[in-house]
């Protein structure tokens, strides 16, 4: 299997208001960049769209190291929540519906189809892919905002 790493994030301008999403795949010495947005969306459903999208691109299983500074994306998979949430008929511990089910669920039939490692990085600091993702991913809420 192919080894890939994701850098994966979501920005938004309100929350809820124009978001936009990127990531970046990187196979050996190749390197794609993904972006796209919503005129009316959340921080949250930004992040995962950005992991989705970039598993999606994926043409087949493969090794994947996804980076992400979103602890919602990251603590969902490595502190078990999303296992607990399919467990509990996706309820949340204090028996709330889970927001982004449907996206969740889209995350998580990817996720199987791929080996896995999350990451959580810090956002905002000296990550230059994790940079390059919140810059594509802030234009994309810029270009919507000026099409408005």
């Amino acid at each position: 299997m192919k080894n890939i790493t994701l850098y994966s994030d979501g920005a938004c301008s309100g929350n809820p208001g124009a978001g936009g999403w990127a990531c970046v795949l990187i196979y050996d010495e190749h390197k794609k960049e993904l972006s796209g947005g919503d005129n009316l969306t959340t921080n949250n459903k930004m992040e995962l769209t950005a992991v989705i999208e970039g598993l999606k691109a994926l043409k087949e299983p493969c090794v994947v190291d996804v980076f992400s500074d979103s602890a919602y994306v990251i603590n969902s998979f490595n502190n078990g929540w999303i296992d607990n949430w399919q467990k509990n008929g996706w309820k949340t511990a204090d028996k709330k519906d889970v927001l982004n089910k449907e996206l969740w669920q889209e995350l998580l039939k990817l996720s199987n189809v791929h080996k896995i490692t999350w990451h959580k990085v810090k956002g905002h600091a000296d990550n230059e892919l994790n940079n390059r993702c919140d810059e594509l991913a802030r234009c994309e809420v810029e270009k919507l905002l000026k099409s408005v």
